[in-house]
C-alpha cells in the first residue's frame, strides 16, 4: 500500500463540520480552540453552526476548511498513519503545505484568511463566473475557450470528461453555448463569486505575494508536495512563487493524480469536508483505493483499511 493523501479544496465545507471531531478528540479542541484565538472571530461557531451563507463567505471558509483538515491530518498522524506524500486542490494545496510542516499552523490559519479577503476584493467589479464542462475531452473544452471572444480559459482540470472554465461571464456562457453545439453531456453554470484561477486575478496575486513574503516557508524534508500549478513536486525554493501563481492558473488536478498513480501510488486519501476529490479519482482510476476522511465516522474507516 503507497499512500497519498489529497485534501479538499473550497465548495466543500457544510455548517456543522469539525463538531463531532471537537467533541471526541482533546487535539481538535486544542486547535479549533487556537484557531478562534489566532483570527478573533467566533470561527467554531460559524463551523459548527453556520449559517451556510456566513460559512460560504470566502474569508471564513478559507481557514474553516483548513482548520478541520489540518486538524483531521493530526488526528490521523496520531493514530500512526505514515505518509510523506501531499496533495490538495486550490485551497487544499495550503492544508497540504501546513500538514506537511511547512508552514506553522498559526501562519497557515491567517494565510488563508488573508487570501480569501484578497480573493473577495480582487473580483468585486469584475463581471465574470466559472462553469463546469461535463462530457468532453480537455482538448475540445481548450478549443472552444480560443475560439470564443472574451476572456475565458480552463481553470480546474478535474478528472476525465470534467473541466472548469473561468473568465468574463458573458464568455464563459458563450463557451457553454458552444460546448452543448459539439455535444457537451452537460454544461452546469458555478454559484461562486468570481472568475478564480483565471488571468482576471493576476493583478490580485501581488497582494498575496506580500502576504506570502511575510511568512517563514520551512524545509520540507522528507515530505513532497505537489503543486496545482505544474502537477509536479514543490521546489522547495520556489513554493512561495508556485502559490502566487496558483491564484491566476489552473488547477491541474487530474495530471497530479496520474503522476502519482505512474510512482506506483495506490491508495489516495481525501482529507477535509466531503467527497469530491474522491468521486475525481473514480473516474480518474477506479481501480485505485480512494478513502475520505471527513468526520469521526470517516476517520475511524480509513483507519481500519490502512491498518488491515
Amino acid at each position: 500500500m503507497k499512500i497519498a493523501l489529497i485534501f479538499a479544496g473550497q465548495g466543500a465545507q457544510y455548517a456543522g463540520m469539525g463538531k463531532d471531531l471537537y467533541d471526541a478528540y482533546p487535539i481538535a479542541r486544542k486547535f479549533y480552540d487556537q484557531a478562534e484565538d489566532i483570527l478573533k472571530t467566533p470561527i467554531k461557531d460559524i463551523c459548527f453552526n453556520g449559517p451556510e451563507d456566513k460559512l460560504k463567505a470566502t474569508e471564513n471558509a478559507q481557514p474553516a476548511i483548513l482548520l478541520i483538515s489540518y486538524t483531521i491530518y493530526k488526528i490521523l498522524e496520531s493514530e500512526g498513519l505514515i505518509s510523506d506524500t501531499f496533495a490538495g486542490f486550490s485551497l487544499g494545496e495550503y492544508s497540504a503545505l501546513a500538514s506537511a510542516g511547512v508552514i506553522k499552523f498559526e501562519d497557515a490559519i491567517k494565510l488563508v484568511r488573508d487570501r480569501g479577503l484578497i480573493m473577495d476584493e480582487a473580483v468585486k467589479g469584475i463581471d465574470g463566473g466559472m462553469a463546469a464542462i461535463l462530457g468532453l475531452e480537455d482538448e475540445q473544452v481548450e478549443e472552444i475557450c480560443s475560439k470564443v471572444d472574451g476572456l475565458v480559459v480552463p481553470a480546474n482540470y478535474n478528472c476525465p470528461g470534467q473541466l472548469v472554465i473561468s473568465g468574463e461571464k458573458s464568455a464563459v456562457e458563450k463557451a457553454c453555448d458552444l460546448a452543448e453545439s459539439m455535444d457537451a453531456k452537460r454544461t452546469v453554470i458555478l454559484n461562486v463569486s468570481g472568475p478564480f484561477h483565471s488571468p482576471l486575478l493576476e493583478k490580485a496575486s501581488l497582494n498575496l505575494k506580500n502576504v506570502l513574503d511575510k511568512i517563514e516557508f520551512l524545509p520540507m524534508g522528507a515530505k513532497k508536495i505537489l503543486s496545482n500549478v505544474t502537477a509536479e513536486y514543490h521546489v522547495e525554493s520556489k513554493i512561495k512563487e508556485a502559490l502566487v501563481r496558483q491564484m491566476y492558473s489552473p488547477v491541474r488536478w487530474r495530471k497530479t493524480i496520474e503522476n502519482l498513480i505512474s510512482e506506483g501510488y495506490d491508495t489516495f486519501i481525501e482529507i477535509g469536508p466531503g467527497k469530491t476529490l474522491s468521486g475525481f479519482m473514480k473516474s480518474i482510476d477506479r481501480s485505485k483505493t480512494a478513502l475520505n476522511s471527513g468526520n469521526v465516522e470517516t476517520i475511524q474507516k480509513t483507519l481500519e483499511n490502512i491498518k488491515k
